[in-house]
């Protein structure tokens, strides 16, 4: 029996839950990826903002072949050295005092919304379980998450969605005020959301937040799943919004391309309602894991690599923004660090997943979010030279269907 695998085999046997494009890669390098066939990309998805250093980074690399040698696995019976020493790291690094490590961004959001709901409980007893979240906001496909996440379509269809979930539109400050009382225990808040476009908050609604968790005696979640590590120029994005939040929420490229999540709180709420037995994680911590993400984490905390998002950034927001100007594709193009969300007009609005397919036979790779915007979230080490190789390649898409 032939070991060699095709595209149609995904059809053959794969539960269909996803649709995935006809190449296939197999190997990566850089910003740059090559399929079965030889054929190059240039990668400007990053596996969903996960990739942050690219592909087959030394420091990686290194990072998991050393530990591969030493230790895979303990269970959490025991710690080990690689999860301590991110940890530290974490908490020297941001507003938190406590981490829990687990397998994904959807895990992280569980941990993080069983803790609020447990801390109010505990204190005020069983009413106190109201999550406050936003239409439009995605925290994860877990059933708890998905139903908190302000997109029906993800949760509909399984039968009754958990109770005390409320959903607002976010910016709308009356809608909130009157969804925030006594019996909310949590808001969850994406400072930028990802899935619906690439939308940054106002940090003066963040500060609304803020106020009315405080003034209840509410968690304030903020789930950086996507934002964090790097992405939009700061090492967290709350760190440029001038709100802090009581539980942060984190995955994707803390990794690298290594599955790892984590949430972050205070002593003060970890200590009390989160003790041993009440939640967690076979593979969470995983000493493998946790090596390799504190080589990324590393490596992404430098002012070099935070400032050279920064920079790339607004490069790449400049020439999407010519080419939606040039070829009246993009009615819009928002930039939050190496994360930007085009907005489709003309000709190609609602056809995001068309874009994309074209951009694909062009030998760039991007994603998207939601029917009507491009999402770009490159390596944030991508060279100069690859970054304007991939914005080349993707105006001749545009030029391509705009001719169209």
């Amino acid at each position: 029996m032939s070991d060699a695998v095709q595209r149609a085999d995904f059809d053959r046997y794969m539960v269909p839950v996803f649709a995935p494009l006809d190449m296939i890669p197999v190997r990566g390098e850089a910003s740059r990826l090559w399929d079965q066939q030889g054929r190059d990309y240039i990668d400007f998805g990053a596996g969903v903002a996960v990739t942050a250093l690219g592909h087959a980074h030394p420091a990686q690399v290194k990072a998991l072949t050393e530990q591969a040698g030493k230790l895979w696995h303990v269970s959490n019976y025991y710690t080990n050295e690689p999860a301590l020493r991110l940890a530290k790291k974490l908490c020297d690094a941001t507003f938190a005092e406590r981490v829990f490590f687990c397998n994904s961004g959807a895990e992280a959001n569980e941990a993080a919304l069983k803790l609020a709901r447990k801390r109010a409980v505990n204190k005020y007893g069983p009413e106190k379980i109201d999550i406050i979240a936003f239409n439009g906001s995605f925290h994860g496909r877990t059933f708890f998450t998905v139903s908190v996440g302000g997109q029906a379509k993800y949760s509909s269809g399984m039968g009754p969605n958990p109770a005390g979930i409320i959903h607002v539109d976010l910016h709308d400050e009356a809608a909130v005020r009157r969804a925030v009382g006594r019996n909310t225990c949590a808001i969850i808040v994406e400072p930028i959301v990802g899935e619906s476009g690439v939308v940054p908050v106002d940090p003066a609604f963040l500060r609304l937040l803020r106020e009315l968790a405080t003034e209840h005696d509410a968690a304030l979640i903020f789930d950086e799943v996507q934002s964090g590590n790097g992405r939009t120029g700061a090492l967290y994005a709350y760190m440029n919004t001038g709100v802090v939040p009581d539980i942060m929420t984190t995955a994707k490229g803390i990794g690298g391309g290594f599955p790892i999540g984590a949430m972050l709180t205070t002593a003060a709420i970890a200590d009390e309602h989160f003790t041993p037995g009440v939640h967690g994680s076979t593979f969470g911590g995983n000493p493998l894991a946790c090596a390799v993400a504190e080589a990324v984490f590393d490596v992404i905390r430098s002012p070099e690599v935070l400032e050279g998002v920064r920079r790339k950034a607004a490069h790449a927001a400049r020439r999407l923004r010519a080419m939606g100007q040039q070829y009246g594709l993009f009615s819009e193009v928002r930039e939050s660090g190496l994360w930007l969300g085009c907005e489709l007009a003309g000709s190609m609005q609602g056809k995001a997943s068309a874009f994309m397919t074209a951009s694909a036979h062009n030998g760039v790779l991007h994603i998207v979010a939601g029917p009507n915007v491009i999402r770009i979230a490159t390596s944030l080490v991508i060279s100069d030279e690859e970054l304007d190789e991939g914005l080349d390649r993707l105006e001749k898409t545009c030029a391509q269907l705009s001719a169209r």
